[in-house]
């Protein structure tokens, strides 16, 4: 049956002036679980891969150190925050070098099903810190994620403004008191320190000004991503962008390419089709719906395109299993 002719509405001329914000708002960051962990020396614990997610850990109470491979052990206190942003594993210990156990050998009470309490140590110095396991839709922000450090980390005695040491003593007193709709805090709270510390990674990172960030900062390249990012539908061509975007063809098509480091209708391709996985991972859309939402006229054009970038058919992707799916 043929598809009927979809007309789509003329962009805004006036893309978002936060090209990163719209990145950010991307992200959908899902909370999949917090935990409040009470610590005394000696303790340790060797936290696994976590993939398709970041792992917050913030330093409620006492001290710790963090270890990761390839980096230099980090010594924490109360205040710290660092973000494993590709779920990286990673040891907490009371010391440095400290033995350690297996996360999951350790025993936890199961408050509810997006919050546990761990209790484990040999009965020593105090130390409170609440974990969060974060999903991030990678498919959306794959290119800002690739970027990113195996660790972030901001203090609290950092912040001038004083927001930051509220922000974990609000969480502290929580994670503590249980309340009714604690957890719901909690979880939004851990959204909002996460975006900080992006934020601030992004505005103290020497590579700013180079490749994607750096198009991404640009004020007509940054533009051209967002209407992308937020219009995969439209009928987008390369002079329809540079026209939004107040440059000349061939001018916005160079700078583009410099600055993201591929052409701005492959990008635009690839984008569309990793909405298109997701869409099919993680709806029940026909394949003449999800074409017609990320810009193709036929399940056929979509098919067409989409194995040129995965090598299999959208069928198949449906058929696969779901966790399978989830990762691009």
């Amino acid at each position: 049956m043929p598809i009927a002719e979809t007309t789509y509405p003329t962009p805004s001329p006036l893309p978002p002036r936060d090209p990163l914000g719209e990145v950010l708002h991307l992200l959908r960051l899902t909370s999949t679980l917090h935990c409040r962990a009470e610590l005394t020396a000696p303790w340790g614990m060797d936290i696994p891969q976590i993939d398709d997610c970041m792992v917050l850990q913030i330093v409620n109470t006492g001290r710790c150190w963090i270890e990761v491979d390839g980096e230099n052990p980090r010594e924490l206190q109360a205040g710290s925050l660092v973000l494993l942003p590709h779920g990286t594993p990673h040891k907490l210990c009371n010391e440095p070098n400290g033995v350690t156990l297996p996360l999951f050998d350790i025993p936890v009470e199961k408050i509810s099903e997006r919050y546990e309490i761990m209790r484990h140590g040999g009965g020593g110095d105090f130390t409170q810190i609440t974990a969060g396991v974060v999903r991030v839709d990678r498919s959306a922000v794959g290119n800002l994620l690739t970027l990113f450090p195996k660790v972030l980390q901001i203090d609290a005695w950092d912040d001038e403004s004083g927001w930051l040491e509220g922000t974990l003593r609000f969480i502290a007193k929580e994670a503590r008191d249980l309340k009714p709709g604690g957890e719901t805090l909690i979880t939004r709270l851990t959204d909002i320190l996460i975006i900080q510390l992006i934020r601030t990674w992004v505005d103290s990172v020497s590579g700013a000004n180079q490749g994607w960030l750096a198009a991404l900062r640009d004020e007509q390249i940054g533009q051209a991503l967002v209407l992308i990012h937020r219009e995969p539908q439209h009928a987008w061509t390369v002079g329809s962008l540079a026209d939004v975007v107040n440059m000349s063809r061939s001018g916005f098509s160079a700078r583009f390419t410099e600055l993201v480091g591929q052409p701005v209708m492959t990008y635009l391709t690839r984008w569309r089709m990793q909405l298109a996985h997701r869409l099919l991972c993680e709806t029940s859309l026909s394949l003449a719906a999800i074409a017609d939402r990320v810009g193709y006229q036929s399940e056929a054009a979509l098919s067409r395109a989409f194995r040129r970038i995965y090598d299999v058919p959208p069928g198949s992707i449906r058929r696969a299993d779901r966790s399978a799916c989830a990762k691009l």
